[in-house]
C-alpha cells in the first residue's frame, strides 16, 4: 500500500536533556523487547499476571532537574502530570498509554513523556483509564471523555495535542470522532504510536510480518480485543474507529515501526485521512516494532521519533496570526 505524505525511519540522535547517555544498538533493544513480549504479553497468562510481570519493568525512574512529576484527578480520573518546569506557555499534549486496554500504567510511559515534555517545552497528562475485562468497553472511553471534558473547561483545546499508543491511539481517535460528532471543540492535533484501530481485523493473515514482530502476537491481541469489546460487536466505531468516519479530523501525525502486526492500522488510517481531505504525516521506522518511541533514552531513533512528535505538537498549537 502506498503511503501518505511521508515515510521514512526518524533521524537519529538524543533528545537533549542534560547529558545524554549512549544509545544502543538496534539489535540490542530489539532482544530486550522480544522477551518482554514472550514475558508479559502472553494469550496464555491470566491479566493480573501481565499486569504484575509488567510493573517492575515499566517501574519510573527518577525525573531529570527541570521536570516535575506530579499526579492529579482530571474527571473523576488519576492523571500522571509530567511538567517542564521552564516552558513559556500552555502546550498541554494528552497521551492515552497502551496495553491492549488491559495492562498499563501511567508512570511506566515516563521514559517517554519526560523527554517529550522537555522537547516540546510543555506538559503531558496520561490518565489512568479504566483497564479491561474488569472494565470493559466504553469504560476507557468514558474515561478518557471526561478528562478532555475537565481540562478544557479551562484550557483551550487549541493549545491541547491529543494522542495515544498502541491501545491508546484507538482511544484517541474514537474520543476525537465522538467530539467532532457532538460538534465540540477538537484538539488541535493527534499524535499517534503504533495505534491499534481495527480489533476486527485478521492479525494472522501476513506470517512474515507475525514472524518479524518481536513483541506482539496476534493470539493476545484477539483476547485483549474480547476482553474489552465484551458484549460490544468489536466492529462499533467507538472500538475500532478505523470502521468509522475519519473526516473532518485535525492535523495528524503517525509513528509506527515496519516490524509491528499492528503496522497496517497505521498505513490503512493514513490514507483514510488523506482520502478524506485531512492533513496526515506518517513515518515508518524501518526494522523498527511496535511502539518503538517509547524506547526514548534507548533508542537513537526513538530519540528522533520524541523531537518529531515535539516539533508537530508545537507546529499545530502555534496561534495563528
Amino acid at each position: 500500500m502506498a503511503a501518505p505524505d511521508t515515510i521514512g525511519g526518524p533521524d537519529d540522535g538524543a533528545v537533549a536533556a542534560g547529558r545524554a547517555a549512549p544509545r544502543l544498538p538496534v539489535p540490542v533493544v530489539r532482544t530486550f523487547v522480544r522477551l518482554l513480549g514472550r514475558f508479559v504479553f502472553r494469550e496464555d497468562l491470566p491479566v493480573t499476571k501481565q499486569r504484575a510481570r509488567l510493573a517492575p519493568v515499566t517501574r519510573p525512574g527518577k525525573v531529570p532537574a527541570g521536570v516535575s512529576a506530579t499526579t492529579r484527578t482530571l474527571g473523576g480520573v488519576e492523571t500522571d502530570e509530567v511538567r517542564f518546569e521552564s516552558a513559556t506557555d500552555d502546550l498541554t499534549i494528552v497521551h492515552l498509554h497502551g496495553g491492549g486496554y488491559v495492562t498499563g500504567a501511567p508512570q511506566g510511559w515516563r521514559p517517554w513523556s519526560v523527554p517529550l515534555a522537555i522537547a516540546a517545552r510543555a506538559r503531558v497528562l496520561l490518565p489512568d483509564y479504566r483497564l479491561a475485562p474488569e472494565h470493559p468497553f466504553p469504560a476507557a472511553l468514558e474515561d478518557a471523555a471526561a478528562v478532555w471534558k475537565e481540562l478544557t473547561a479551562t484550557v483551550d483545546p487549541s493549545r491541547i495535542v491529543l494522542g495515544g499508543d498502541s491501545a491508546g491511539g484507538g482511544l484517541a481517535v474514537a474520543l476525537t470522532a465522538r467530539l467532532r460528532d457532538e460538534g465540540a471543540d477538537l484538539p488541535a492535533g493527534l499524535l499517534l504510536l503504533s495505534p491499534w484501530l481495527d480489533l476486527t481485523a485478521n492479525r494472522r493473515t501476513d506470517a512474515d510480518l507475525v514472524r518479524r514482530d518481536p513483541m506482539l502476537n496476534p493470539g493476545w491481541l484477539e483476547r485483549c480485543a474480547d476482553a474489552y469489546g465484551a458484549s460490544t460487536p468489536l466492529s462499533d466505531p467507538g472500538i475500532s474507529p478505523l470502521l468509522g468516519s475519519l473526516d473532518r479530523l485535525p492535523p495528524v501525525l503517525v509513528q509506527a515501526g515496519a516490524d509491528d502486526v499492528l503496522a497496517p492500522d497505521s498505513l490503512r488510517v493514513a490514507r483514510a485521512i488523506r482520502d478524506a481531505g485531512g492533513e496526515v504525516t506518517l513515518t515508518i521506522g524501518n526494522d523498527l516494532w511496535h511502539d518503538f518511541p517509547l524506547q526514548a533514552g534507548m533508542l537513537a531513533a526513538a530519540d528522533g521519533a520524541v523531537r518529531q512528535a515535539a516539533a508537530f505538537a508545537r507546529r499545530v498549537t502555534e496561534p495563528s496570526d
